[in-house]
């Protein structure tokens, strides 16, 4: 029988693409790859998210296959191949940039100022050659290999429009009697092809500034971790070494001031440690021997030893890095429609250029060529896909890091894209409402001498026991002496019994007491009794005649719950409280926290029935659990939401992961969202209506009407301006709060 092979995402640089075709080219060329699943790339982050089988794949025939159409794919020393061509292309650019303005300044000088200066024709083709075929030449060399392969991007409108001006140009100055003898001028756009090409250059500058902040979430996130430690070998002594070098098992130094180097625990030393570039948590965390700390944390006070659990790739820094990589490198749903737009977008353009160029000629009389030869120039020019492929990307980019930088976690654009549209949210109540850790919240006693002598009995018998409560009775009675157990026997849903100082002892339930026979005091069954109309769980202890103590548990409710159970109320979101425990306990936490609609004494498989019951009424359900328990209902969820708290956080299992276990952190998660949607809708809306706008007017409707023309400059700045407004709209949502 054959097994299915795993397969593994990596985000692979791309470098060479210049607008949102060019994506579309790369990801089609990968997708045709045999070995390869699936491939999504991000024109924003300048990668691709390919999923293969590890045992078949080929990196280098993607490669290759991507060199073919002019781009190329860095499969070998990845982050820093990608970081040392970013700052090539950057320096490179910016060169490119400055010789074309100090070469097209003159030429406007020109064109405007000095038309009928002795050759001037002459001097202007002298300053635009340099410009169009050095520093522009990459634009016709990507069109030339995007024509070969039957494709077309940005380069190409660039290229077309450019060098049809140039190469008119060139023609009218060589042969102005060709137009004289035809009663026309033989105008030049040296000028417009320049500075046309100056100014996509100083946009695509600006656009790749902007973009690089974009990712500076990541950026400040790998920049978390030390690059040497100081490692404590077994006879003391203590060596620097790079962190590379670190081992499962090695004990580290930490001193104030340094950051968690991987993650571990405490072995020996105490300190407050800053989780806030974590979990989103401002208050520093007290540190003491058997404490857990993460790597890129921050040491504030005392020095510490800690032993490493988890290096390299395996700690939960790095795996909240590539969650968040992935993350921001998956698709929105609109991103797909936008992609299928962007596939069309060149050959359309193109079209409605020769479109324009053919009707000026045909209608446009004694003008009609060279306005028709200015509307094909300038449609070509301002046509900008730029803008549409960076919409989405960069605004779920930015969203991404702001959720990691504030402890949340977004599996993918398409989780970040639905959490908008909850209208009902589910929480589980223990561990998710309450802190999950009973405790002992009242204690009384027949009178003191019984606590005095049978207290070691009590303790005894909830050491043995297995039941979770147990644990939180132990812990009250801490430093008190146990006494020997003669026997010992558990008595399923009613408690445990045994003996000890030659008599026999009961701990439990009131209905165990009850079956054999035991007496309860008045002044108990009073406490009992204000303590169960509190939603405590009552223990009781006893001898064979009667009650000697009653002890009150509850799960304490977290802090931040109620607030933020109003701020999801206050956001128009219903908010459901399902538990197990019964009805009178969840009452209580509902009152306490302000919850209307609760749900008690319900099985796994009943959460996960009560969120189908919601669905089918039409709403967006959110549930909220610990990723594990919960797993049924969760994945029946629209949107999943997992608890989490250190390395035990659920991040496979969830569409959201809350690395804090704050509840506050989801009406954070819900803003996010509705703010980074509202942003992709702002740049969608503005692309699109810049080119339903601004293509008609390049081809020329409104002359007829009011004599207005777009100069091919001015078409030229306003396509680059386009790019650079997208990304800087999305950058605003590193400013927000959440």
């Amino acid at each position: 029988m054959e097994t299915l092979e795993q397969t593994v995402k990596t985000n692979f640089p791309v470098t060479g693409m210049s607008c949102a075709a060019c994506a579309g080219s790369v990801e089609s060329m990968l997708q045709a790859q045999p070995d390869i699943i699936s491939a999504a790339v991000n024109f924003a982050s300048s990668s691709v998210l390919v999923e293969y089988a590890p045992g078949k794949a080929n990196p280098a025939e993607w490669k290759k296959a991507i060199q073919s159409v002019g781009y190329d794919l860095l499969t070998e020393n990845m982050e820093t191949g990608l970081e040392d061509h970013q700052r090539a292309h950057y320096a490179q650019l910016k060169k490119r940039t400055i010789w074309a303005v100090l070469f097209s300044v003159p030429l406007v000088v020109i064109g405007m100022f000095f038309m009928n200066m002795p050759y001037a024709n002459w001097i202007m083709w002298a300053l635009s050659t340099p410009v169009v075929l050095v520093l522009g030449r990459h634009f016709f060399i990507n069109a030339w290999k995007q024509a070969r392969n039957g494709k077309a991007n940005m380069d190409t409108l660039v290229a077309l429009s450019t060098g049809i001006a140039y190469a008119f140009s060139v023609f009218n100055t060589l042969n102005p009697e060709f137009w004289h003898s035809r009663g026309l001028h033989p105008h030049v756009y040296f000028e417009a092809a320049a500075v046309v090409i100056a100014f996509i250059l100083l946009g695509k500058l600006l656009e790749e500034r902007a973009k690089a902040s974009t990712s500076s979430a990541i950026k400040k996130l790998m920049g978390l971790q030390p690059n040497t430690v100081v490692r404590i070998a077994a006879d003391g002594q203590e060596t620097v070494v790079p962190l590379a070098e670190v081992q499962v098992g090695d004990v580290l130094l930490v001193k104030p001031g340094e950051q968690v180097p991987v993650d571990g625990k405490l072995v020996g030393g105490k300190s407050y440690v800053d989780e806030s570039m974590i979990t989103g948590e401002p208050v520093a965390v007290a540190k003491e021997p058997g404490s857990e700390v993460f790597a890129g944390t921050l040491n504030q006070k005392g020095s510490f030893r800690l032993e490493a659990a988890q290096v390299g790739g395996a700690t939960l820094l790095a795996q909240i890095i590539r969650k968040v990589q992935e993350a921001q490198g998956s698709k929105a749903p609109v991103q797909k429609l936008v992609d299928k737009v962007a596939g069309i977008f060149v050959p359309v353009v193109i079209g409605i250029a020769l479109l324009a160029f053919a009707s000026w000629l045909i209608w446009g009389g004694a003008n009609g060529l060279t306005q028709g030869l200015l509307a094909l120039v300038t449609v070509l020019v301002i046509a900008c896909p730029c803008a549409l492929g960076l919409a989405t990307p960069t605004a779920i980019m930015v969203g991404m890091g702001k959720g990691a930088e504030n402890g949340i976690l977004i599996k993918d654009a398409e989780s970040l894209e639905k959490a908008y549209r909850i209208q009902a949210l589910i929480l589980d109540k223990t561990g998710t409402i309450t802190e999950g850790k009973p405790a002992v919240t009242g204690e009384a006693w027949l009178s003191e001498e019984d606590r005095l002598m049978f207290s070691g009995a009590f303790l005894a018998l909830e050491r043995e026991s297995e039941h979770p409560l147990a644990e939180a009775v132990v812990k009250q009675l801490q430093g008190i002496t146990p006494e020997k157990l003669q026997h010992f026997e558990s008595i399923t849903g009613r408690g445990v019994k045994g003996s000890a100082l030659g008599k026999g002892f009961f701990a439990g339930n009131q209905q165990l007491l009850e079956e054999n026979g035991i007496r309860i005091a008045d002044s108990l069954k009073e406490k009992s009794d204000e303590w169960l109309n509190a939603a405590y769980t009552v223990i009781w202890f006893a001898d064979t005649q009667k009650a000697l103590a009653v002890i009150a548990i509850a799960d304490k409710i977290k802090d931040g719950s109620p607030e933020a159970i109003q701020q999801l109320q206050d956001m128009g979101i219903e908010v459901y409280m399902l538990t197990g425990d019964n009805a009178r306990t969840a009452a209580a936490v509902a009152a306490q926290t302000g919850i209307r609609n609760v749900k008690a004494g319900l099985m796994p498989d009943g959460k996960a029935a009560f969120v189908q019951e919601l669905q089918r009424q039409g709403k967006v359900v959110a549930m909220v659990g610990d990723g594990i328990n919960d797993s049924h209902a969760l994945a029946q969820a629209d949107v999943s939401i997992a608890m989490g708290k250190g390395t035990d956080i659920a991040m496979d299992v969830a569409m959201m992961t809350l690395i804090s276990s704050d509840l506050r952190h989801i009406p954070k998660a819900i803003r996010l969202s509705r703010k980074t949607v509202r942003t992709i809708r702002q740049n969608l809306f503005w692309a699109f209506i810049y080119n339903v706008i601004g293509i008609p007017v390049a081809a020329g409707v409104l002359i007829p009407i009011t004599g207005f023309s777009l100069d091919p400059m001015l078409a030229g700045a306003a396509m680059a301006l386009s790019s650079v407004s997208v990304v800087s709209n999305s950058l605003r949502l590193k400013l927000s709060t959440i």
